[in-house]
């Protein structure tokens, strides 16, 4: 699996501007240079998980989020995929899938 530390850099910087910081201010409160910062947002540097880890922590975010771009933490973050799903089903596969989602219901 290769892992794309673009969309991963795209993603931090996401969320440091949804929290209005700067580089500079997320850099200082890690106790990182502006230039490192800058290089992970950019995808240039590969970031390790304790410095993801560090950054989730700052800026408030699920650290699986910058991996996958899903956020586990709202409540209704699987829909798009589950609408991705059934839209590619036929109708048979479509009342299958419903029945088996009411014996999920029933038995748990």
């Amino acid at each position: 699996m290769n892992i794309d530390y673009g969309i991963i850099g795209q993603r931090i910087k996401e969320q440091r501007c949804k929290h209005t910081l700067t580089q500079e201010k997320l850099a200082e409160k890690l106790g990182f240079s502006v230039g490192y910062i800058s290089q992970i947002e950019r995808g240039i540097t590969h970031i390790n998980l304790d410095t993801l880890s560090k950054i989730s922590l700052e800026l408030h975010c699920d650290i699986t989020y910058f991996l996958t771009g899903v956020n586990v933490a709202e409540k209704n973050f699987l829909n798009g995929e589950l609408a991705e799903i059934f839209d590619s089903m036929n109708n048979s596969q479509r009342k299958m899938l419903l029945e088996i989602a009411k014996i999920i219901i029933k038995n748990y």
